[in-house]
């Protein structure tokens, strides 16, 4: 009882303080860059707001392959910013396990992007997928040039992106299956 009373405690804290920090600190100009990109026959802003196409990025995954996210146009993408040492962030992986079972087959992919730079031991990433059993793509941020520009300032973030590749939500906390199902099935 005790423990589910601390954790809340810190999830809220851990929240509070994101969104503090947030607020109060100068805001940095990545929300969108001035480049466009057609969608249909219609020049869609490149940005990190819900309607903009999807920043496009290239990191390497815990086995050293390199992902690129323009790759996966076609298919619904739920972009994930975490980290090992999150709360939330382990709260919500067994939820995204269960998830990428049934979003294979539904034309979904989950790439996890760790921000690599926030861990106190980059040994732990292998650790903690092997012990969660993860088997989406875990991609590594190992400069926080991606995390910085996706606004990924609490964690974890979310981006539900469109099979157009156009951002369709931004979800901030930690995300439950079934929450996972209502926004993909929600987009194109």
């Amino acid at each position: 009882m005790y423990k589910k009373i601390i954790v809340i405690i810190g999830l809220v804290g851990l929240i509070g303080w994101g969104i503090l920090d947030y607020t109060s600190s100068p805001k940095k100009a990545v929300t969108t860059t001035q480049e466009t990109h057609s969608v249909n026959n219609k020049s869609i802003e490149i940005g990190v707001m819900e309607g903009q196409k999807a920043p496009d990025f290239q990191l390497q995954n815990i086995k050293g392959k390199e992902m690129k996210l323009s790759e996966l146009e076609g298919k619904k993408v739920i972009v994930n910013f975490w980290a090992t040492w999150c709360p939330p962030c382990k709260a919500e992986m067994p939820h995204m396990q269960k998830y990428y079972h049934t979003a294979e087959r539904n034309n979904v992919e989950i790439l996890a992007v760790n921000l690599t730079t926030s861990e106190k031991n980059v040994n732990n990433i292998g650790e903690f997928v092997k012990n969660y059993g993860l088997t989406f793509p875990i991609l590594l941020d190992q400069h926080g040039k991606i995390g910085e520009n996706y606004q990924a300032y609490t964690i974890p973030t979310s981006y539900i992106i469109d099979t157009k590749g156009v951002i369709r939500k931004k979800i901030i906390g930690p995300m439950d299956k079934e929450m996972m199902t209502e926004l993909i099935s929600s987009i194109d």
